[in-house]
């Protein structure tokens, strides 16, 4: 079993980090968001300077079985489509991590497909796409536990490359179905408030939806730990995510949290080690249908409502300059002392 061995910021750095930030050239707490990010990032780090280096975006792509109930308007084979498209840089994630300076790294999770990986796809594939979790486990206990393995691994790698903030994306037709379940399973909120459009479903396509995923949950025949809910209802690219955020929570690096999908994988990842959201950063409320209730169960305020729900990390990307803002002010603000202007707050 994969372990990780996650602590929470270490707090005896925060009220030098707020002395700090009250006493730039600023009315108190005039700059909202960007101090309260600057805190969560020094506390991170460890550091009244806080620095971001070589920000990655990991992008895991994976195949459902689930698509074969008809959950999805979306064909199967957009997800290795896509995946093309993410390698000739030709998609909204592409785009966005151009213009932000972010490394786009692409793993095949387990895409149904003979993909080329000579061309600079990551091959950490541990099947050809999940089975449908309406009548048994998407995926063992044994494959789960690669995923978190296999996630953790690729932070790794960003790591060793001087990365110290990190997003995560998805690709992977059918995938807010186990994202639904797991919302409905970790939170307690209805199902029917979890389950969305997805991909362009309409009222009769939602519901078909909706009657499938709940038989499955009525199916479950699991021990109940979050773990085994993890396996039997979750995607390939989305345990592989999980891993991916445990580990850089290990490492005390900054995690960019994107959309719905990627919303529920931390999610999910805190109920393995609840330590995880102390490292994360919610880029963005997008539009599926339940958005915004679990990042209400999560306590966590979006930087941005955009209207996104193009997953990929393309919102948690598209937030990164608001991060680099709040690391800036720390670093480039003067304080009242050295400029001689006396508080006026």
């Amino acid at each position: 079993m994969k372990t990780f061995h996650i602590e929470l910021p270490d707090l005896q750095i925060r009220e030098a980090l707020i002395d700090k930030i009250n006493n730039l050239t600023k009315p108190k707490g005039s700059l909202g968001v960007l101090e309260e990010l600057a805190l969560q990032i020094g506390l991170i780090q460890q550091t009244l300077s806080p620095t971001l280096r070589h920000p990655h975006n990991i992008l895991f792509a994976a195949d459902h079985g689930i698509v074969e109930e008809g959950v999805s308007k979306s064909p199967k084979e957009i997800t290795w489509q896509q995946l093309s498209n993410f390698l000739h840089g030709g998609a909204g994630v592409n785009f966005l991590c151009r213009q932000h300076g972010f490394k786009l790294v692409l793993v095949d999770a387990g895409v149904d497909y003979d993909l080329p990986y000579e061309k600079g796809i990551i091959n950490c594939s541990v099947g050809r796409g999940t089975r449908s979790f309406l009548h048994a486990p998407a995926m063992s206990h044994e494959e789960m536990e690669l995923c978190l393995e296999r996630g953790a691994q690729m932070v790794d790698k960003a790591y060793a490359d001087g990365c110290n903030v990190i997003s995560f994306g998805e690709m992977g037709i059918g995938n807010t179905s186990p994202s639904s379940v797991w919302m409905h399973l970790f939170t307690g909120i209805s199902l029917e408030q979890c389950v969305g459009a997805g991909s362009g479903l309409d009222s009769e396509g939602i519901r078909h939806k909706y009657n499938i995923l709940k038989q499955a949950v009525d199916n479950y025949q699991g021990d109940g730990s979050a773990r085994d809910k993890i396996a039997w209802f979750g995607g390939y690219e989305m345990v592989m995510a999980i891993g991916g955020m445990l580990r850089a929570a290990e490492l005390k690096m900054l995690i960019l949290v994107d959309g719905f999908i990627m919303t529920n994988c931390i999610l999910a990842a805190s109920r393995l080690h609840p330590e995880v959201l102390s490292y994360a950063i919610f880029g963005h409320q997008g539009d599926e249908a339940g958005h915004k209730l679990v990042l209400e169960a999560l306590h966590a305020r979006p930087l941005l409502n955009l209207g996104l729900r193009l997953g990929e990390g393309t919102g948690a990307v598209c937030a990164y300059p608001i991060i680099v803002s709040a690391v800036t002010m720390m670093n480039e603000m003067d304080n009242f002392a050295h400029a001689a202007i006396t508080k006026y707050f």
